[in-house]
Formats: C-alpha cells, structure tokens, sequence
C-alpha cells in the first residue's frame, strides 16, 4: 500500500442497455407486434437497470451511473424529461398509453411520421430529433428517473444520474415545422434552465451528491453565441438555491474553447475525453480554474474494444494528477458503444481474445487504473508489455505499395454517361430501390439453419434463389426499372463482407444498438485485409439471368466497411481504407465478368467518420475519397457505378462527393429533402442524383402526391436525365404491406414526371 494520502476514484459515464443477451430488443419487439404487455415489457426494463446498477457497483466503481436505461432512445427521453413534445404530436398526448405515445414519437404511424432518425454526433447510434418552436413549454417529468434513484438507494446503491447538458439538448434539436422565422433552438434556454433547477432540487432532497450533465456537442467547432449560450446556462444553474454537485462531461472529442469557459464556471467537476481529445498535463495546468475542479479522466476508449496500454495509461494518470489532483478514472465516453463481454466469446482466436476489452473489461480496466493510481503500481504493471502484432500479409501489402495515381482515375463523366445510356436505355427519372427487401423470418431461420449445420448448402441456395426470384418478380410488377436481388444472404452488409475476407474477426454476442431495437454485431478489424473470392456473383449473377431489367450488383464501401468496424490501431486508417478499396476493386471486376452493367458501391459512412472539428476533414475527406476512387477506378465506362450516402450541407462534403466521381449518388435527405434540394442548388452535383423521397426505416407509407410533389421539386435542383426516384435507404427492416404501396407509389410519380416532360417537350 502506497503512503500516499490522495484515493483517487472510479466510474464510467454510461453503459449498454440492450441487456447482455439483447432482452430489450426482443421485449420491444413483442410488444409493438402485440404478443406481450406493457407489464412485461416494464419489467424487461426494470430487470435491466437493475442488474446493471448491482453489477456495477460490485466492481468497485467509486460511482455508479443512472438513468442510462432507456426503451428507445436516450436524447428523446430528456427531451420528454423535460415536456418537450413538438406541437405535431401534442394531440395524441390524451389519447395514447403514456409508453405508447413515445413509441409513436419514436416510430411514427401513417397519420404522424416519426421524429427524424439523426446520426448521433459521430458515433454509430441513431437518434430520434426533438423539435422545437418558440411555443415549446417545458415541465419536468421526473418520475421515472427518481424512481430508478430511489429503487436503487433501497439497494444500498447512490447513482450519480445522467442527463443531456441543456445547451447540448438544444443543440441536438431542431426547429420545427412552422416554427417563426428567425427561430433557434437556443431562443428556448431560459426558459428551460428552471426544469433543470427544479430536477436538481429533487435530487438534492433525495440524497443525490452528484448530477451528471452531458454536453458532446461542444466537441465539435460551435460559434461565439453557442459557447456564450453555455457559459450562461452553467453560471446560471452553478448558482441554483438546491442541488447535488454537478459534473459536466464533454465526450466524443475535445472540448476546445469550452473547456476555460466550464473551468471559469462554480460546476464542480468536468470529464474529458482524453482518447480521441487527448491533452496533455501541461496543457491542462495552463487553463484557469481547472486545478480546482475534480477532472474525471476519461483514458479508457468507450468507442472501441482494444484493450488499454495499461503502462501508457497509467503514466499519463501519474502526469494529470500531479497537477489536477483531484481525479477520478473514467471512460472517454459512455460504454454503451461497445458490447457487453469479451467472455462470452468462445471461440475468437486467442491472439485477438487477449487484446479485446468489452464493456465489462473496460470497467475493470477503470477500477484497476485507480487503484494503481492509488496504491502505487505492483510489479506487473511496471514491466512495459511488449505490442502483439499480428503477421502481416506480404501480398497484401505489396499491392497496396503498387497503387498509382491512375488506379483511382475512370474514364471522363460524359464519355461514360453516353456508354451506359447506349447500354441500358433508362426513362428519365428510373425508378429504383438502394438494395436490401424485407428479411422475413423463414429468411432468417434458414440463415441460422445453414449456420448451425442443419442443411446442406445446396439446399440453402435454392431457398435463397427461391427468395430472389420472389423479389425479383415483386419489382417486375410494381414497375421499377432498375432493380436489386434483395440482399436475402445477408444478415447484416459489413458483416456479411467481413466474414469473407481475411483479416476481420466476429463475435456471437458482440451486439451494440444502433437504434431503437435495431442492433449490430460490428466486425473487428484486426489484420491486413484480403478478398478469398467472389462475395457477391453467385447472387446477383443469378438474379440477373431472371430478367431483362439490368439487376444493380450490391457492395459495401471501403469507408464505412471502416466506419462500422472496430478497427485495428496499429496503422493509419488510410492505409486500411486502401486494402478494403483494393478487395473491392476485384469484385467489381468479377460482376462486369458475370454482365451486370450496374453496380452499387454503399458509402452512408463517409460522412460519419468527418472530424467533429474542421482542422482535420481536409486530410479526411482526402483519403477517404481516395480509398473509393481506387475502389471504382478500375470499372469499365459502360458500367455505371452508384453510391448511397448521407447528405450534408456542409461544402467540403458537398465537393468530395463531385469528386467521388460516381456515376449516380443516392442520398439519405428523409424528410429533410427540402433543405437539401436548396443545398444542391447553391453547389449543383454534375452527376446522377437520387434525393431520397421516403423514409425507408419509417412504417409510413408515403402517397402519390407526395411523391410527386418531392420529386417535383428535385427537378428544380437537377436535370431531369440525372435525376433518379428511390426511398432514401434500404428496405430490409419493412414488412412487405408497408414495401409494395410504397414502390407502387414512387413508380407512380415517377411516371407522372415523365409524362409531364414528354408534354411539355411535345
């Protein structure tokens, strides 16, 4: 035992919440199908919180987060915990089920479209947005969360309650449909400020001693008036008459300009993200204010499972604490971006096993980094572990040193658009889906069948021949004219890629949500990445030889290949990004061989792996391009290549998807299609565009009119002979009542654009 007085503490800001074995996934589902009750689903929740308060606490965590749970989605919750319903949904508050009410919020319904899915600042989870106006009241609605802390105290267990920062609340909103022009969501802080004061005066009479407030959005670049906005609301709420301690956290990146301003501030403690923020102790000690705060060090990665260089972390522990020293060990962010346990992994290969650390793990690694950092290191933790390095692949490697500036280039624009125009003869405005159909149950056992072993692969093809077929006729129908096999091998796209190429590693329990119930087991990218053979030929070769309609082959970019992995450490991302590109590259090559004459390259990730702040993106968007290029380089003119990604207004984003140069970029715009479509006018894209008309995860279906109308105002912002008609994602998660009037309508309007040009032509 060290002589030192100084104890320095442990906790993490957050945890998973799908239950270990996805409980809540299953209990959602059950219940919105009608097969159990609100009950059972309540205690599904309750069963969840619990055990993730006990377990957490047994580790020896100094604090214990709470109100971390949640049925859906965590940014709704607060934006509800304080009674902001937008003013569309204000009807149906007398009508439904309290839990129901928040599940239409969340869902939607044919009358009331859901909340906008949003990509939470740059992680791989999805929120639904509140909206806002300056009508927006807000009330507390603490009940649950106090209950959850009194529940637990009843367990001799104090939770430090966690809640979004208001600023960060604001920020993450957006204005709502006929809201007043001018209208900002920060227009609304004052009068929010009050409902924190009133939530931290429960807590107070409660026996809460600390809140956790999160506010992620200042680690990306914010104006002067957003950072006066939170130096206003933390001077305001430092001073509220009754209230626990407040800790504010800045995870996801480096607070910047934000981090003097809290400092200066009467908060009591700040957590930083020193994984993908990192400081260092001389930087910390220079800013005013900050010694005296207690500084929860965020040195364990929440975002991706390596396990900590316990040496290294432990040193830089020694550094911070000699000049902030008071200092609790903590995660860079919550941990619910990670799985639950690396032990419930029976068979990953020991090289990889040792080097991972789940959410479980890294709680240990927390619990162990403070005591060290309190009683002295032992003699392990002295001895600097030499890296484990996985064998390298010569050829691999060998090809990636061969690339050349004119792999990543194809032949000019123009040149290529006459070629595939000659080639497949589309109406303007083709009508086409981005790739995946309904994954049904019988889809899924028979996956899961071949899985277990219980049928031969022969017999797994022709149910899944059997399945495309199905689709491929559907589509027929319905009228498309560019159409896709459906995806029906595919359990999830990254990982259906990953397991057939050398170099990824996957889990059976490695679930992280994604949203709402919708969970994904991300692959881990451990070692140099290799194609074994074609991944894709088999399928869409066939689904192509059962109609006369070009079929669209199906691939997954190198970037988001990288953005929905947990990727290796040990080499820059870019040198990754080119041997996925490279794999790639060859089974374009194979499906041209097989005659498929269009071939879609999905990049939805491009923009989720932009730095939060603009110092960086120049360099990003620079390889990250580059990695596509050489992955669609090698395609012939004729074959016309496309893309699906998310928009953004932001201009760089805007001029490195001109210079993605593919042939036809489907975009994510939901029901923000308007300000996109004003986007594209201001910086036109000069190739295809397919502005998403419909929400693909939303159970609504959208009529013709609508359809018309949107596709009507896209033909203000592009050419008709570049503009395509297609929802804005896949299909895969509707069920097939929600799928064909859906596509039948698309087509529908679609058509009527046509017609409506030939007129004014004629």
């Amino acid at each position: 035992m060290s002589s030192s007085a100084a104890t320095y503490g442990s906790s993490v800001l957050g945890y998973p919440r799908i239950g270990p074995r996805r409980e809540l996934k299953r209990a959602l589902e059950a219940y919105w199908h009608g097969k159990s009750s609100r009950a059972e689903l309540v205690a599904v929740g309750r069963e969840i919180q619990e055990q993730t308060w006990s377990e957490l606490a047994a580790t020896g965590l100094t604090q214990v987060p709470g109100n971390t749970f949640s049925y859906y989605d965590h940014v709704l919750d607060n934006a509800l915990l304080f009674g902001a319903v937008p003013s569309r949904f204000a009807s149906l508050q007398g009508e439904l089920d309290e839990l129901d009410f928040y599940f239409t919020m969340a869902r939607g319904r044919p009358d009331f479209p859901p909340l906008e899915l949003v990509r939470y600042i740059d992680s791989n989870y999805y929120y639904r947005q509140p909206e806002l106006d300056e009508t927006t009241p807000f009330s507390l609605h603490a009940d649950a969360l106090m209950d959850e802390f009194e529940r637990a105290k009843e367990r001799g267990i104090e939770l430090r309650p966690v809640v979004l920062g208001p600023v960060s609340l604001l920020l993450l909103s957006k204005v709502g449909p006929g809201a007043a022009e001018g209208f900002s969501t920060l227009d609304l802080l004052d009068s929010l400020l009050p409902q924190y004061e009133a939530l931290f005066e429960l807590l107070a009479k409660a026996g809460a001693t600390c809140i956790q407030l999160d506010e992620p959005m200042f680690t990306q670049d914010r104006t002067p008036a957003e950072l006066a906005a939170l130096e206003r609301a933390y001077a305001t709420l430092s001073h509220a008459p009754l209230r626990p301690r407040i800790l504010v956290t800045g995870p996801y990146g480096n607070l910047g300009d934000a981090l003097p301003i809290l400092a200066g501030t009467k908060i009591e403690a700040i957590g930083l993200d020193l994984v993908y923020g990192r400081m260092s102790a001389d930087e910390l000690a220079k800013i005013p204010g900050l010694r005296r705060k207690r500084l929860y060090a965020g040195v364990v990665n929440g975002r991706n499972v390596w396990r900590a260089d316990n040496f290294v972390t432990l040193t830089y522990l020694s550094q911070l604490k000699d000049v902030i020293p008071d200092l609790v060990v903590s995660t860079s962010c919550s941990l619910m971006h990670v799985p639950y346990d690396v032990l419930a992994e029976w068979d990953l290969d020991g090289d990889v096993a040792d080097r991972l650390a789940f959410a479980k793990q890294k709680v240990g690694e927390v619990v162990s980094l403070a005591k060290a950092l309190t009683e002295g290191p032992s003699e392990r933790w002295r001895r600097k572990p030499t890296s484990v390095h996985f064998k390298q692949k010569h050829e691999v490697r060998s090809r990636v040193n061969a690339i050349k500036p004119g792999h990543r280039v194809r032949a000019p624009y123009e040149e290529r658009r006459a070629a595939q125009q000659a080639r497949l003869d589309l109406p303007i405005v083709p009508a086409t889906t981005l790739g995946s159909f309904p994954q049904t149950d019988a889809i899924r056992q028979v996956r899961y069948e071949l899985g277990q072993g219980r049928i031969e692969y022969p017999d797994y093809v022709k149910r899944i021949q059997e399945e495309i077929e199905r689709t491929i006729r559907l589509q027929e129908d319905i009228g498309l004219d560019v159409l896709v096999h459906g995806e029906h091998e595919r359990n999830d796209m990254i990982q259906y890629f990953a397991e057939l190429m050398d170099g990824f590693a996957f889990t059976h329990n490695g679930w992280v949500q994604a949203y709402g119930s919708r969970c994904v087991r991300p692959p881990i990218l451990y070692g140099d990445v290799r194609r074994r053979g074609p991944m894709t030929v088999e399928w869409i070769g066939y689904a192509q030889s059962l109609t006369d309609r070009p079929v669209k082959g199906m691939l997954t970019g190198p970037v988001t290949m990288l953005a929905r992995s947990f990727v290796r450490q040990d080499q820059p991302l870019h040198e990754t990004a080119d041997q996925v590109a490279l794999a790639v590259r060859d089974e374009i090559a194979d499906l041209e061989a097989a005659g498929i004459a269009i071939i879609q390259v999905d990049e939805p990730a491009i923009r989720e792996l932009l730095p939060l702040r603009a110092g960086g993106r120049t360099e990003y968007l620079g390889w990250a391009v580059d990695a596509f290029r050489l992955a669609t380089g090698g395609a012939k003119p004729e074959t016309q290549i496309h893309t699906h990604l998310a928009y953004t207004s932001r201009a760089e984003v805007v001029d490195a998807i001109e210079r993605m140069d593919c042939d036809v970029t489907a975009i994510v715009a939901t029901r923000s299609i308007s300000w996109v479509l004003d986007a594209l006018k201001e910086r036109k894209l000069t190739h295809g565009v397919g502005p998403g008309v419909y929400e693909s995860r939303s159970a609504r279906i959208p009529d013709i009119d609508e359809l018309d109308e949107l596709l009507t105002e896209a033909a203000e912002s592009v050419d008709l002979d570049r503009l395509w008609a297609n929802p804005d994602g896949g299909l895969k998660t509707r069920h097939y009542w929600q799928l064909e009037p859906s596509l039948r309508n698309l087509v529908a309007a679609a058509r009527r654009l046509r017609r409506r040009a030939a007129a004014a032509d004629g």
